[in-house]
């Protein structure tokens, strides 16, 4: 119940902010909140460290960014053809490295994403090292306009919370419940008589689908997809978003997502600009070393050490 009510309170703040805060600082904050809970299924409910989950968010903001542009799609439906590609994409790279674990996993993940990377810089489509620039955003359920960044806004937030729905829902289901088993023990839930690689690829493939919607609805909010969304450094903001949120738990993520954006944002303005890396690095390492269960999680642990 108390969830209930945080996540009410949540909403309604995230209803009234772009009267506060300016929208498309926002938009950006909710596209990479959904990347990173999307990263999150893998990490902190599988178990699995992917280095390449950029592949899935880039692939699928050229991918919307081509169906939009050239194709001349409904935005929606452009959305989801990126998203679609993002799913087919992570069935291929994980029905190669979903047989492999820890280290080799990782590295796997990171060289499949290395040679999508360089597809996207050799591509004819997708506008080498300028870009896709110029996609539309067009219009929601044909009718409201989405040049205006508070319709935008608002549209970017339904998709979130649609995604951050099924993503709770995912994780508290059974499939969710066996999925962390496997985490915990592989050997044992195979000794049930679970398929576990077969639950690995679906959470995996889920995992990649949902990214590629976040970078697919980025490419619509700022009307470009490029090289930056697929290049690895993407898969360790991701990586260090999660961690510092929360790891396997369902808000940190987000709240993960929030904190590194809003430093990338107003860092970049001041007299660190050229240090934002540094910083980020540095912050990395103090909640390794001291915050090990991210913000999420240490507050969740001092609420139950009061109660």
């Amino acid at each position: 119940m108390n969830a209930k009510i945080g996540y009410l309170i949540a909403l309604v703040l995230l209803i009234v902010a772009p009267f506060v805060i300016y929208p498309v600082f926002l938009m950006k904050v909710l596209c990479f909140a959904l990347f990173a809970s999307a990263f999150n299924l893998i990490l902190g409910y599988g178990g699995l460290l992917s280095f390449g989950h950029a592949a899935f968010f880039g692939g699928a903001s050229y991918v919307t960014g081509h169906a939009l542009k050239v194709w001349g799609l409904p935005t929606e439906l452009g959305i989801l053809t990126g998203a679609a590609a993002a799913c087919v994409l992570g069935f291929l790279v994980g029905m190669i490295a979903i047989r492999r674990q820890g280290i080799y996993f990782a590295m796997i993940t990171l060289a499949m994403a290395q040679m999508v990377f360089f597809l996207f810089i050799t591509a004819p489509f997708t506008g080498g090292e300028n870009g896709l620039q110029g996609i539309p955003r067009g219009t929601a359920l044909g009718a409201i306009d989405l040049q205006d960044n508070l319709n935008m806004y608002y549209f970017v937030l339904a998709i979130f919370v649609l995604a951050y729905f099924l993503i709770s829902r995912t994780v508290n289901s059974p499939f969710g419940q066996v999925l962390g088993a496997i985490r915990d023990n592989e050997n044992r839930a195979k000794s049930l008589g679970y398929d576990t690689d077969k639950y690995k690829l679906l959470a995996f493939v889920l995992s990649a689908t949902l990214a590629g919607l976040a970078g697919a609805t980025k490419s619509v909010v700022f009307q470009l997809a490029s090289l930056t969304d697929a290049h690895w450094h993407m898969s360790g903001e991701v990586v260090l978003m999660t961690l510092l949120g929360g790891l396997g738990t369902i808000p940190g993520p987000a709240v993960g997502a929030g904190i590194i954006v809003t430093l990338q944002n107003y860092l970049a303005k001041g007299p660190l600009g050229g240090w934002v890396p540094v910083v980020l690095g540095l912050i990395f390492i103090v909640c390794v070393l001291a915050f090990r269960r991210g913000v999420v999680g240490e507050i969740k642990a001092m609420i139950r050490k009061s109660f």
